[in-house]
């Protein structure tokens, strides 16, 4: 009956297998051969993840040989479908110009219990083995996953949110819509606060708004770089990059006016504008402690002020993975004002940090 059965695939009479099948499971319901054309018979109606589940089963479980070949070519079969629509599926999302554009897709952070899990089917999507699945799937914060066309991203991220993974995807196009004022000082703090602030062209410009507005605050530190000079092997000098201090940044989203107020502490201007403590102006001899103390008080002043909102401050687990898949973004600008030798993708990381968490609560709504 087996080869009255193999005869009936080979000429795709799917019916006529399907009612000999059931008369040789009958027969013999534990003979292998049933099991690898029941798969097959799954795999020709469409049901590729039960098909894909009974082939791996028998590549675990049985030793012989006709029937392995069959069930990891069966395997290889509706791998090879999956890929073709997949590709064809992108190809379609992509077509639209306003999917063609870069994009950022984001996996949010995922609860122990569920890890191992969540793995399997994360690994399953993107075609990755279990381990791997594991290592990139964050258990804090957000991590940029990757970047490609938007189109393709929606496609990837709709599957993982349809099999219960959080993440979602975010276009350039929208990030740079986002205006960024980089404030100066506050020219005044009641009964409406005024900052006086630069533009993304450095035109300079007073905004007030209300602390209402206030729908989001960014907290991050960016690394301040600086080369060394060391004694290495047979006393030869060597010169490395390190890590001499940090930056503070904090950001705050309005986004009824479409933009981000955001401070520095080696940009704001502490001589000008607004005193937030009377003791600023003491005269301290150490010109560092004198800004961290002021900065201090700002940030205070601004906590104070939006005590209600939400708080990212998971910036930089977020920008150790974001640093490589940036290099590859052209045109991104990061709107801080830092003197750098050179560049670093981790002022264009908190840009996009900000906007991503300025665009998710928009959608989140």
């Amino acid at each position: 009956m087996l080869d009255q059965i193999a005869a009936a695939f080979d000429r795709q009479d799917y019916k006529a297998a399907a009612q000999l099948l059931k008369q040789f499971r009958q027969q013999s319901p534990d003979n292998v051969w049933v099991r690898l054309y029941v798969g097959r018979l799954q795999e020709v109606s469409g049901k590729s993840e039960a098909a894909a589940a009974i082939y791996r089963q028998l590549l675990q479980e049985t030793r012989n040989p006709k029937v392995v070949t069959q069930a990891r070519e069966g395997l290889q079969r509706l791998n090879a479908e999956a890929k073709a629509q997949r590709e064809e599926a992108i190809a379609q999302a992509t077509a639209d110009p306003a999917n063609a554009g870069v994009g950022f897709l984001i996996l949010e952070p995922i609860e122990t219990a569920a890890r191992t899990e969540t793995a399997r089917k994360f690994a399953q999507i993107m075609k990755l083995d279990a381990y791997m699945a594991r290592m990139i799937l964050p258990s804090r914060g957000w991590r940029l996953y990757r970047t490609a066309a938007l189109g393709e991203l929606q496609l990837y991220g709709q599957e993982l949110q349809k099999a219960g993974i959080p993440a979602f995807w975010v276009s350039l196009a929208a990030i740079q819509k986002i205006r960024v004022f980089r404030v100066q000082y506050f020219q005044a703090a009641s009964p409406q606060p005024t900052v006086l602030c630069k533009s993304e062209a450095d035109q300079l410009g007073s905004l007030t708004f209300d602390w209402s507005e206030v729908a989001n605050r960014v907290e991050g530190l960016l690394p301040i770089f600086e080369d060394v000079v060391d004694l290495g092997v047979r006393n030869q000098l060597t010169h490395r990059e390190e890590t001499q201090d940090y930056a503070q940044m904090v950001d705050l989203h309005l986004p009824k006016r479409n933009c981000i107020l955001r401070f520095c502490d080696r940009a704001y201007q502490f001589q000008n504008g607004v005193v937030f403590d009377a003791s600023q102006d003491g005269g301290l001899s150490n010109a560092q402690a004198t800004l961290r103390i002021r900065w201090n008080q700002l940030t205070e002043f601004l906590e104070e002020r939006s005590t209600t909102v939400p708080v990212g401050s998971d910036f930089t687990p977020f920008a150790e993975t974001a640093l490589e898949p940036l290099a590859l973004v052209k045109d991104f600008s990061a709107h801080i004002d830092l003197f750098r030798k050179d560049p670093t993708q981790w002022d264009n990381a908190f840009q996009l940090y900000s906007g991503l968490v300025f665009q998710h609560c928009l959608k989140q709504g």
